[in-house]
């Protein structure tokens, strides 16, 4: 909540003012927080996208009939450095370490969604940060698979796995979640990125 005012001369908190009438870009703002706010926060929401998938491939085959590996996101994941020898992976340090690259991922899209949105949109609400992180969360991946992937793994390892082997509702949806579980815990971590910002 804003502190109350001591006297009437007082100029207002920002986060009560009209958006027209805050400072901009907001005053207050530091990076270095924001960047280890943002790598945790991303971390988390890695970790969530990355369950919401194991979820899915475990209850793939009762849909489809279809097996699948839980990791499967992984795999198609790994094509991109080792090409199409990671679809056959079931097992071991490769598996392992794909995991992690993936939750890196995650820190790294962290670091970008929590420090545009602490820059630019500090004092948005719930629903206002639910529609900033699902536009951006979108973003990425439509830049990131179409703008991108399409064009450079095949340059690069020869086929487009990653495009062709991940359904489009399929890899929206994990970014969406990714984008919704930033928003959800965004609080936590722009507190700390921004001293100025009202305390709960």
């Amino acid at each position: 909540m804003a502190k109350p005012l001591k006297n009437i001369d007082d100029p207002l908190p920002p986060e009560i003012l009209p958006l027209p009438f805050r400072a901009w870009p907001e005053e207050g703002f530091r990076l270095g927080p924001c960047v280890k706010a943002g790598v945790v926060l991303g971390g988390i929401a890695g970790c969530v996208s990355l369950l919401l998938n194991v979820i899915g491939s475990v209850m793939w085959p009762a849909a489809s009939g279809e097996v699948q590996h839980p990791l499967h996101l992984i795999q198609v994941f790994l094509t991109f450095p080792v090409g199409a020898s990671a679809l056959k992976l079931s097992s071991g340090w490769l598996l392992g370490l794909g995991c992690l690259l993936y939750l890196v991922t995650g820190a790294i899209y962290g670091v970008i969604l929590e420090c545009a949105v602490a820059y630019f949109f500090p004092y948005a609400g719930v629903r206002g940060r639910l529609t900033l992180f699902s536009a951006l969360a979108i973003a990425i991946w439509a830049i990131n698979f179409y703008g991108i992937l399409s064009w450079l793994q095949p340059v690069l390892f020869g086929g487009r796995w990653i495009v062709e082997l991940i359904p489009w509702w399929v890899a929206a949806v994990t970014h969406l979640v990714f984008g919704w579980t930033m928003a959800l815990i965004y609080p936590l971590g722009v507190e700390k990125a921004r001293p100025g910002a009202s305390q709960s």
